[in-house]
């Protein structure tokens, strides 16, 4: 029995790993990889699973560089099983049509750019195509938390709750092979304790082997009273100078936990009364499918819903979906906030938001989420003074805050502590950090090793580990 890092090794992003044993070959995630435009398209391109080898496929949740790659499998003639909780399938659902739709846009928008400056450059084609989504979704299997089904000869799946975003499952594989049994847990993206709207991350007992992500492993979240105050100081240090708060936001759970502190403060009139617009259909859509699903909320959120009291809604609130009412909205000049996809800044409306407020030394971009190597989004938060956007270089004068404490996803502190309790409830022999970049890997593998973590290793792309 061997596991390969097919993605998100040394990375954080293109989530995809496989587990083989002499009878069956499951796929752990299969997510899109995330960078430099020309680069990301050609990894995404080639994708790096053996379709026709696969048994199944596993996906963690619905984070597109955990599954925006399930629809490439479709398009490469895959049609076995793909496991997901229900939450996790119907946000598939909406976000994968929904990458396609970008990736569709973002090429008739580049090409007629191309032919109107004179580049000569080869047509911009979409990854993969609405019809591409529809036949991966018909292979969609729900499993709901703790339940455990047999997935592949010799394998059994059993999803936990990983608490990152709704749906998130921390997936269990009992594998038995030459009559021994071993259990290989994959912590997809772990959440952290004690956040709004979902429940707390559980352990996974009698662990063999823990593939576990590390995106945080050298650092520690601020405090959620920290977190507060600080949106709160940027909230009202951008609207006193008649600005614009853009915040690029992941559609999924990001964006719900950001309107969620500012009903908070705006409860106990900490912040002013502004126009806050969520400038995404898909987000949308996603807390409509948020109302679906309670099974996944934590109690104090189930108690809000019971009364009626959506964490959802306020009333400087608006939904945006139609185009021209986000046109309206870029080219306003009063203050407001705007919170818009993609997360990492390349995708989505929030790029026509930069476009026009990034040279406004009044306005202001916060980031509430971990920006990729070679994403827009990364080179805002290295503060640069010219970023391109569509293209076109612009300066940057718009101010940039960077709230790590809206990270969903587990800190150094969690990392090392969930470890240690898998530990208490089985051998552990084996760890494998993956999604992280090397040096918080590093860190945190030191550390790891300090606290008698037999072996911990840090797979580079494409690498092999034998399971003993």
């Amino acid at each position: 029995m061997e596991i390969q890092f097919l993605g998100a090794a040394q990375t954080v992003t293109g989530s995809m790993h496989l587990v083989r044993t002499k009878h069956a070959t499951v796929l752990l995630d299969c997510g899109m990889f995330q960078g430099r435009r020309h680069e990301s398209f050609e990894r995404n391109k080639h994708l790096a699973a053996p379709v026709k080898e696969l048994s199944a496929v596993v996906v963690s949740h619905a984070h597109i560089d955990h599954s925006g790659a399930i629809p490439m499998l479709a398009k490469n003639g895959y049609t076995r099983p793909i496991y997901a909780t229900p939450a996790t399938r119907d946000l598939c659902a909406v976000m994968l049509r929904d990458a396609a739709a970008i990736q569709a846009s973002d090429a008739r928008y580049l090409n007629r750019h191309n032919d109107r400056e004179g580049i000569d450059a080869d047509p911009i084609e979409p990854l993969y195509e609405d019809d591409d989504v529809v036949e991966a979704l018909s292979h969609f299997v729900s499993v709901p938390y703790k339940t455990t089904i047999p997935i592949a000869h010799g394998v059994e799946l059993t999803f936990i709750d990983a608490g990152h975003v709704l749906g998130s499952a921390i997936t269990i594989l009992d594998v038995e092979e030459d009559g021994k049994k071993r259990r290989v847990v994959f912590t997809g993206d772990l959440g952290r304790a004690n956040r709004p709207i979902l429940r707390d991350p559980e352990v996974a007992e009698g662990a063999d082997v823990l593939i576990t992500e590390s995106t945080y492993g050298d650092r520690n979240h601020d405090g959620m009273e920290k977190m507060e105050e600080d949106l709160a100081n940027v909230v009202n240090r951008v609207m006193k100078r008649g600005g614009k708060l853009l915040v690029p936001s992941f559609a999924l759970e990001r964006a719900q936990e950001v309107i969620f502190y500012l009903k908070k403060l705006s409860a106990k009139g900490k912040i002013p009364h502004v126009p806050i617009y969520v400038d995404s259909p898909l987000t949308v859509k996603i807390t409509d499918i948020f109302k679906l699903h309670p099974e996944c909320f934590d109690t104090e959120t189930r108690a809000l819903l019971r009364g009626g009291d959506s964490p959802f809604e306020l009333s400087d609130l608006k939904y945006i979906e139609d185009v021209e009412a986000s046109k309206a909205v870029s080219s306003r000049n009063d203050p407001c906030i705007v919170i818009s996809a993609s997360g990492m800044c390349e995708a989505g409306r929030i790029l026509h938001h930069l476009r026009s407020s990034i040279e406004d030394d009044n306005s202001a971009v916060l980031i509430v989420g971990f920006q990729a190597q070679h994403t827009l989004g990364r080179r805002l938060v290295e503060k640069r003074d010219r970023v391109k956007i569509f293209g076109v270089e612009r300066n940057r004068r718009a101010e940039v805050v960077v709230l790590n404490g809206f990270s969903a996803h587990a800190d150094q502190r969690d990392l090392l502590s969930y470890a240690d309790a898998c530990k208490k409830t089985g051998k552990v022999s084996q760890i494998a950090l993956v999604h992280g970049e090397p040096r918080p890997q590093k860190i945190l593998r030191e550390l790891l090793l300090d606290r008698a973590h037999e072996e911990v290793f840090i797979p580079e792309t494409g690498q092999k580990l034998e399971i003993r």
